[in-house]
């Protein structure tokens, strides 16, 4: 039997283990923190439960594929509700806000509300959903499950019939701006580069996809929080005998005669393997973890990469209802090109944020006590950003002054009973973050396929990468993917399609 030792139980790692563990390896996981999931960690206090990263269940096809492979049933483990409405949006006009629009994954409802936007839109809307699905459907079937090599490797049937159907050197803005003339109808389209933690001035129209995966899709969200779905892998990696170790920061990776053997924890213990594989932050495993001499990618080329926006994130039990708000909602800025230049031109603390707010209890009632609401609040800000505390609470307060204003709620921080911090410094500390970004990588055209970091080192034999640096990308359902093109590494399955059987 041979053995496998994985660095952190993020998405990514926690699907690896489960694939090996079933494919007969003997597998360890070994976690920095003390509970497993990487960044979709959980947090209870005071009756109050927090899913800490992931909020959103997007693609369950991918999901039931994963569980499948596995000889496994999602539908065993989650109990999955869809969100009616998805999510909900509130605009601003002179930096006050408009009353509030709610989207649905049922077409025929969202039309009614994008005509009142923008009279006359359908049938652009329709078309850019055609084009999204045809995105997504090729780049499921062709893309996202290759391991790339050579930029040939993504010269395949499908790139050479469909690429310029594709808007693969086409940039989001433009791309949005030819079906849509109202700014809110073009962030609505956009909105979704942030679970890819991208720009739409920089980022290639290829992934107008994840409105598909949106509209067409719909929301999901698993009973008990995210933090449901991480159970259930650890689980089903458990039922095929994976060993987790909690609380076991990973000191360097044992490398002899170019080949990876084993690790070396913080506290001295040594355990060897026949092969390791990292998904521990990429940027970290490198230049952290290993010897300069067996870096495939040195501290220069971390540098010179785009990351994804980080996050100002505040955990609130607050003892009041919020009836205005549902499980998902936005507040976007006003001058949406400002805000991004914020984040990737000329990184500051912005001045008229765009805010997400998740109250999942409004799903999940179990989530807070009784009359009272468990909100998760993220304002993107860019990556490397910190704050004193002094700081953290002036601009949280501003924020919440901003909703109980806006909302109608003028004694909300009054209310609020529970709150914690989240910040880039949190994501450095907790994650090992390169430069303390929410999510990795950021989906530039250079950072996406063939130029994302490869998920086998060039250096050291035998140790493969996991997780959002690497490909697909970022995201829960990338991040699953990502293990299993790890798997198909080791045993040479050189195809650009799903995994048929472990």
């Amino acid at each position: 039997m041979k053995n496998a030792i994985i660095i952190g139980s993020g998405i990514g790692g926690l699907a690896i283990a489960g694939i090996l563990g079933k494919a007969g390896y003997k597998v360890t996981v070994f976690e920095k923190n003390e509970q497993v999931g990487g960044r979709a960690s959980i947090m209870k206090e005071n009756g109050y439960t927090f899913d800490m990263g992931p909020s959103w269940y997007l693609m369950p096809e991918i999901f039931e594929n994963y569980f499948k492979l596995l000889g496994e049933n999602v539908e065993d483990y989650l109990d999955l509700v869809k969100l009616s409405p998805s999510y909900r949006i509130f605009f601003k006009d002179n930096g006050r806000f408009k009353d509030p629009i709610d989207v649905f994954s049922d077409i025929k409802k969202t039309l009614e509300v994008f005509e009142m936007i923008e009279p006359g839109c359908s049938e652009n809307f329709k078309q850019f959903l055609k084009e999204s699905k045809f995105k997504y459907d090729v780049s499921l079937k062709s893309f996202l499950y290759q391991n790339y090599d050579s930029v040939f490797d993504f010269i395949n049937e499908d790139s050479i019939k469909y690429g310029y159907k594709l808007n693969i050197f086409k940039k989001m803005q433009k791309y949005v701006e030819k079906y849509f003339k109202t700014p809110e109808l073009q962030k609505i389209m956009q909105y979704t580069l942030v679970f890819l933690g991208s720009s739409p001035y920089n980022t290639p129209a290829i992934y107008s996809l994840m409105s598909h995966v949106d509209f067409n899709g719909g929301v999901f969200f698993p009973m008990g929080g995210m933090y449901s779905l991480v159970e259930a892998m650890e689980k089903v990696a458990k039922k095929n005998e994976v060993e987790f170790v909690v609380n076991a920061p990973v000191k360097q990776i044992l490398v002899k005669d170019g080949k990876a053997f084993g690790v070396e924890l913080e506290d001295g213990q040594i355990f060897e393997a026949d092969i390791v594989i990292s998904n521990a932050d990429m940027e970290h495993t490198e230049t952290k973890l290993l010897a300069e001499d067996y870096q495939t990618y040195d501290q220069k080329y971390w540098d010179k990469k785009v990351v994804a926006p980080s996050g100002f994130i505040m955990y609130l039990g607050i003892d009041k209802e919020l009836p205005m708000l549902r499980h998902h909602s936005f507040i976007f800025a006003e001058d949406w090109k400002q805000g991004f230049a914020e984040i990737f031109d000329d990184p500051k603390t912005p001045t008229d944020p765009s805010i997400y707010i998740c109250n999942p209890n409004k799903t999940d009632s179990s989530l807070a006590p009784v009359g009272k609401e468990n909100i998760f609040i993220l304002v993107p800000i860019a990556a490397g950003i910190s704050f004193s505390e002094e700081q953290k609470e002036a601009f949280g307060n501003k924020i919440l002054e901003t909703l109980s204003k806006e909302f109608g709620v003028p004694d909300l921080i009054e209310k609020v009973e529970y709150k914690k911090y989240f910040t880039s410094d949190d994501f450095i500390d907790r994650y090992n973050s390169i430069r303390g970004t929410a999510l990795g990588l950021a989906h530039t055209l250079f950072q996406t396929g063939y130029f994302r970091p490869n998920n086998v080192s060039k250096k050291v034999e035998n140790l493969y990468y996991a997780g959002q640096n690497t490909n697909p990308g970022i995201g829960v359902p990338m991040c699953i993917i990502s293990g299993e093109l790890v798997y198909k590494r080791i045993i040479g399955d050189k195809s650009n399609s799903a995994l048929k059987n472990v």
